[in-house]
Order: C-alpha cells, then structure tokens, then sequence
C-alpha cells in the first residue's frame, strides 16, 4: 500500500516533456522591458532571436520597443512590438494571448522590469513606495502567473527575472527601490520550489553594478566614463548569460546567478 502510493505520487509530479501540440508549434519568447536595443531587455531579445526563435517584445513605449524589433528584423530575425504596462494585469494577458493566437509555443519569459531611483527615506513617501513596489514587484507576480498558466500545460518553459544588488541587501538611499526588488526574489524563489517539479525553470539574476546601455548613458555618462574598461556590465554579455540559463539542461539548472564587472567592489 505504501508502495503503490509512493507511485502515485511519483507519476503525479513526474516532470513532463513537450506536449505533442507544443512541440509541433514553433517557440517563442515574450520579453518584458526590452525597450531599448542596447539595454538589458533589447539585448536579450536580440540574442534569442539570433537562434531563429520569435520574440515578442514588450513594453510601455511604443517607439522604443519598435526599435528594438526593428533591430531584430534588421538582423534577419522575427520579432513583434506589444504594447503593455507591466502593471496592468489587462494588457499583460493581452501580450500573453497574442502570443497564444498567433500559434506559438510560449517557451521563454523574461521579466526585465524596474525602477532604479534614490532617494532619502524620510522623503519617500507611501505612494512613492507603493509605486515603485507595484513597478518592480507586483508586475513579477502578474507576469509570472501568466507564464506559469501558459508554460504549465506544455510541462516546460523559462522565466527569468532580471534583480539587482537591492534584491540582497538594503543600502542608505534604496528603502524604496530595495523593498520592491526583495520581494521580486522571494517570489521568484517561491516560484521556482513550486513549479520546478513540473518542469517550469524559474530564475533570478543579481544585477550587482552599472549596465552600460542607453539609459545610463543618456543620465549619467560621466559616471559610466569613470568607471573604465571592464567597470560597468555589457548588455551583450548578461544577454548571453540569459540564453546559456534557458539552454541547461533540467538536470542542473540555476535558480540564482550574481553578475557584476570585474572591478565592482562587493
């Protein structure tokens, strides 16, 4: 009797391979906050589309995220633009079933979504705080149920949440933006105990230190300057990083990685 309940248990929570209509349709990824070609998010859509998968790339702003499918296609890629807010659960589930509709198999998610900006404690303000956590927290959690409800059924898939050093640790200045991040990572963590089993490989990735993409560039070029070869992280390289997590093997996958330059003091 134990032995046959033992069984049960097993088949029940055995991890399963591509459904037969899964693998027949072609993959595709869906990556949030790809907004800017030389950006984390542009970058990663841009290497993935390099492997002959389709990308959908979502974001607010509807000219920056047709950069960087324009970016795509220029390099002989398919990608498509969608507009979403990344707070809204409506145009989240729009973006899924896009997707859905136009007959791929969901098989990459990439949650590349946050707010990176000091401030004072006792400045920050409950709407402040509220804010950020729904820019950089909530949007994980409705992102990553919609991953999870389409992956599911297919036995497979990848999400992949872009953290950062906040995600760690609180720093003077960061109350606000590091709340928000650290609850991005439990609920990532509780997410990958969940639904690993099934064959749904959750990930969180430190960001420890400065991305050289368009933003900074455009704020704080001086800073990035200062900081000299190998002082601040190539967007190319975290987006290689991002491909070899989706390409392990389920027998050794990575929950968690930390990326930082060389030359970052941590």
């Amino acid at each position: 009797m134990i032995i046959e309940k033992i069984l049960k248990n097993a088949l029940k929570n055995k991890v399963r391979e591509f459904t037969p209509a899964a693998r027949n349709s072609p993959r595709a990824a869906l990556i949030f906050g790809g907004g800017s070609p030389s950006g984390i998010g542009g970058a990663v859509a841009q290497r993935v589309a390099r492997e002959g998968i389709k990308v959908y790339v979502a974001g607010r702003n509807k000219e920056k995220i047709q950069a960087t499918a324009e970016a795509i296609r220029a390099q002989g890629g398919d990608a498509t633009a969608v507009v979403a807010n990344a707070t809204s659960k409506e145009q989240i589930e729009g973006a899924f079933e896009q997707v859905k509709q136009d007959g791929f198999a969901l098989d990459l998610v990439v949650h590349n979504v946050g707010t990176n900006r000091p401030g004072k404690f006792l400045d920050v303000t409950a709407e402040h705080l509220e804010k950020n956590w729904r820019a950089d927290c909530l949007s994980g959690f409705l992102i990553g149920q919609q991953a999870i409800k389409y992956m599911q059924p297919n036995g497979r898939g990848t999400l992949i949440f872009t953290g950062a050093s906040a995600s760690m640790r609180g720093k003077a200045g960061f109350a606000s933006f590091s709340a928000a991040k650290a609850g991005l990572r439990s609920l990532a963590q509780s997410m990958a105990r969940e639904f690993g089993p099934h064959g749904i490989h959750v990930v969180h990735v430190v960001i420890d230190g400065m991305v050289n993409g368009d933003r900074l560039r455009s704020v704080l070029p001086g800073m990035l300057d200062s900081k000299g070869e190998s002082g601040s992280l190539n967007p190319d390289d975290i987006a290689e990083t991002y491909w070899q997590l989706y390409q392990q093997h389920r027998t050794a996958w990575t929950h968690e990685i930390d990326l930082r330059p060389c030359k970052e003091v941590w």
